[in-house]
């Protein structure tokens, strides 16, 4: 900074740097004071016709307001509340649609198709995804809805049975039946048909005779037999042939632990746990879904998968 001014008569401030740099007294552009002071009247005419301006302190033991109301009576819970009713009233001529039909014939209705999955998707992500996964691809321990494999049937109506009353797998646990031979046959077993190998004679004989083709089925693929109606009969028991496995990571040692401990059997200390609440039931304290929401639900479940 300089101590003789250079340029005199310029209305400078007298503060220099590098010679000729300076800081100058001239008035901002008149269009900017304008905006200014249009800036400063907005904000106060903004505070009286919005909700704005604070209780006093020495009057918040008087009154339960927090703030002035505003001049036009406006608050953000009102305007939310208008936007509801507006958004029930589009919805509304399709959720009577639904009550009205089946789940079978929403399936078979493009339109009313495409808004129930559209509106379902907040009633999986709140009761559904904690366990399955935001898209249905299964958190650890819990099964993929995303693909075609399905415990206790994919069809809507065993979808709409499994959300409505819930499911409880179940399998006796081993440890105190079988040979460890027994058990290493079984688990490999199961490995080689989930790769697509062919299992031993000795496997599918110990499978038979041990009473595993009573759950798994008489050709391991989790189905005891198919109805006129094209669901089938199960128990929940896992399809052995694919290569998805129920408790992950799969393969041997992932076998030879089902094997032993079984399922949700009480008392076994390392059994698999695999129960899902029920969904529906009026009066239920369990029931958390309507029969429009299950309904809605059941064919979402169904789409993500693929269905039978």
């Amino acid at each position: 900074m300089a101590d003789e001014n250079p340029f005199p008569g310029e209305n400078n401030t007298g503060h220099f740097w590098d010679d000729n740099i300076r800081e100058l007294r001239n008035p901002p552009p008149r269009w900017w004071m304008i905006a200014f002071w249009l800036s400063i009247a907005w904000w106060v005419l903004y505070g009286l016709l919005y909700p704005m301006w604070p209780t006093p302190p020495w009057k918040l033991e008087q009154t339960e307001q927090q703030h002035t109301r505003g001049m036009l009576g406006w608050t953000s819970i009102q305007e939310y509340k208008q936007g509801m009713e507006q958004v029930e009233q589009v919805r509304g001529q399709y959720e009577e649609r639904i009550a009205q039909l089946s789940a079978d014939e929403i399936l078979a209705d493009p339109g009313l198709l495409q808004y129930t999955i559209a509106s379902s998707k907040v009633v999986f992500g709140d009761y559904c995804a904690a366990c399955h996964g935001s898209g249905g691809q299964g958190n650890p321990g819990y099964p993929v809805l995303a693909d075609n494999d399905w415990l206790w049937g994919g069809s809507l109506g065993k979808i709409t049975e499994t959300i409505t009353g819930g499911r409880k797998g179940n399998m006796i646990g081993h440890q105190n039946i079988l040979s460890e031979q027994e058990v290493d046959t079984l688990a490999q077993f199961a490995v080689d048909l989930s790769e697509g190998r062919e299992a031993s004679d000795e496997a599918w004989t110990l499978f038979n005779n041990k009473g595993c083709s009573g759950c798994h089925g008489p050709d391991a693929t989790g189905v005891l037999g198919t109805l006129p109606t094209g669901d089938v009969i199960t128990v929940g028991a896992a399809n052995l042939t694919d290569r998805l496995w129920r408790f992950r990571p799969g393969g041997f040692e992932s076998a030879k632990h089902t094997i032993l401990y079984g399922v949700n059997q009480s008392g076994v200390e390392q059994t698999r746990d695999a129960v899902m609440p029920k969904f529906g039931g009026a009066g239920s304290a369990e029931g958390r879904l309507d029969e429009n929401q299950i309904k809605k639900l059941a064919v979402y479940v169904h789409e993500l998968g693929g269905g039978l």
